[in-house]
């Protein structure tokens, strides 16, 4: 990794690791082991805040060696429809449930991030949410099954991808595309360099023209 940053993800979700790889950085995975469903919070902007945390504090804590600066990034996304929270539906009855609610409507989708960077002294910390407004398609109930029988509304938060078979029936979005996705570059930069870590000291050596 270029100046000797070590990136972590705390976090298995690849459509993240897909985000990130494509904006040239390449992090480690570490999975932090954190119950979700053990946190509870006033809302879901604070309950996203909160699982990011523990994700991302969760994962510094077992990195035992630091030689080098090392950043882990933390990440949470719920959608709110109705002042609920939404994650990953557990069965594909719940998922079908969750469209015929959502189809026609719109929702929020938050994603708390956590940023923790060790190396120099003490580790320091940094934390933000980031809200995008999505614009569910119209869809019938036929629509519904049969995007449900694909599996992939049960992988991800919301029951819904903007980047993969689900992006058919997001007519529009008002915010951070990435956010959808599952982090937020724009939001992840300045958490960066609030903490001293420049966006382009992550990226490999060889990205870096005339470096």
């Amino acid at each position: 990794m270029a100046a000797g940053i070590r990136l972590v993800l705390a976090s298995t979700s690849p459509a993240r690791l897909r985000t990130l790889r494509a904006a040239g950085l390449r992090p480690d995975v570490i999975a932090s082991g954190v119950d979700e469903t053990a946190v509870t919070a006033g809302g879901v902007a604070e309950l996203v805040a909160e699982l990011a945390r523990r994700k991302a504090e969760a994962v510094s804590d077992r990195i035992r060696r630091v030689s080098r600066r090392v950043v882990i990034v933390g990440c949470d996304s719920m959608l709110e429809l109705d002042g609920r929270s939404y994650g990953k539906p557990e069965t594909a009855t719940a998922a079908i449930d969750r469209w015929r609610r959502m189809s026609g409507r719109s929702g929020v989708l938050h994603t708390g991030h956590h940023v923790i960077v060790r190396g120099l002294g003490q580790p320091v910390a940094r934390e933000a949410v980031a809200a995008t407004t999505v614009h569910f398609a119209e869809l019938s109930s036929g629509e519904i099954e049969t995007y449900v029988a694909t599996g992939e509304p049960l992988q991800v938060a919301g029951a819904f991808t903007v980047d993969g078979l689900g992006g058919a029936y997001v007519r529009r979005i008002e915010g951070d595309y990435h956010n959808v996705v599952g982090i937020s570059l724009p939001l992840l930069r300045t958490l960066l360099g609030d903490l001293g870590i420049a966006w382009p000291s992550l990226w490999p050596s060889r990205a870096l023209k005339g470096s």
